[in-house]
């Protein structure tokens, strides 16, 4: 029984865990748009509630765009949230008491959509949510990654923040999807990083992948596994203009759905030579896959389903998939 909506999309999502509820968090827009890619300029973040990952309860809607003129009037799209409780560590401003963090993508009108930056909002119960007043709170420092620049690329890529503490110094990180300033344009695609000064003040750092495989690595997740290595998650539509991969880069690079590099430190780097397929086939299946712990403790992954058999959008959750470790990585049992 896997979350289809029967009026709406469902695409990119992310799980936080509260208690025995699971509250999952997706990007959603109108069926009744017909052609699929219209429904990133229409969407909304959508909540739904589970205990076991199969049987879910929609509850009310969690973002829309902002108010006209406002730094996300045009878009909101994929994020994360940190639990509410503070995690231990040595990071501690005043700002870190309580409540439940998002991090989020959104865009501007003003922009024509095409800037993406990262903004903040806080729950008390993961129902009703607040825009930080210093929003956007991330953005990206150029002299490391790429601004806009349409002969390069489409759009300035800064989205899709994924939120976790560094284990030494409890410091607030976020992964996010984005390109490095130089280098050859189709390939400039990495896993951006920013650190918190304060939760109104973040930092860019140096991305912890490499470029030179991918346009762009979208939509991070960042787990430790079972064995202490860390493994990071991201989902790819496949090679820039379906070339062949780059020397010494293994051809499973080439497959669309969710790839993982693994490392022995959550900040990286990720090198190409750890990379493995969490969920990906020539036909994109799936999408944007988390590895989360299952109701019984074991690890599960979850993905969005994105093309039928005849190409068509799906736009719907899977059903969770279980999931072994091993020397390579993780596995995912075929759904």
């Amino acid at each position: 029984m896997s979350l289809r909506l029967p009026d709406r999309w469902l695409w990119d999502f992310w799980v936080v865990r509260d208690g025995p509820d699971y509250h999952v968090f997706y990007l959603q827009a109108p069926r009744s748009l017909r052609d699929p890619e219209l429904r990133h300029w229409h969407a909304s973040i959508g909540h739904a509630v589970s205990t076991d990952l199969r049987r879910w309860e929609v509850l009310p809607d969690a973002l829309a765009p902002g108010e006209p003129g406002a730094w996300d009037d045009y878009t909101v799209w994929t994020g994360s949230i940190e639990p509410g409780a503070a995690m231990e560590g040595e990071w501690q401003p005043t700002s870190d008491s309580g409540g439940w963090r998002l991090l989020y993508t959104g865009t501007s009108r003003r922009t024509r959509g095409l800037v993406q930056r990262i903004g903040l909002a806080t729950s008390d119960d993961l129902v009703r949510w607040t825009r930080h007043p210093a929003n956007p709170v991330i953005e990206p420092d150029h002299r490391i990654y790429e601004a806009l620049d349409p002969a390069a690329w489409h759009e300035e890529a800064w989205r899709d923040p994924w939120l976790f503490r560094d284990p030494l110094s409890g410091a607030p990180h976020a992964l996010i999807t984005a390109r490095v300033a130089d280098g050859p344009p189709a390939t400039r695609g990495v896993i951006g990083l920013a650190r918190a000064e304060q939760w109104d003040h973040w930092v860019s750092l140096d991305p912890i992948t490499r470029p030179g495989v991918y346009g762009h690595l979208e939509i991070p997740q960042l787990v430790q596994l079972a064995d202490r290595r860390w493994c990071l998650v991201f989902s790819v539509p496949g090679l820039p203009d379906g070339g062949p991969p780059p020397a010494e880069i293994p051809a499973q690079v080439a497959l669309r759905g969710t790839h993982f590099l693994l490392a022995d430190s959550p900040l990286g780097p990720f090198e190409w030579q750890s990379h493995g397929v969490l969920l990906a086939d020539r036909h994109g299946s799936w999408y944007g896959a988390k590895l989360l712990p299952g109701p019984g403790g074991s690890l599960a992954c979850l993905a969005w389903l994105l093309h039928d058999r005849d190409g068509g959008l799906v736009g719907e959750l899977s059903d969770p998939m279980e999931v072994t470790i091993g020397p390579e990585g993780p596995r995912v049992g075929f759904p």
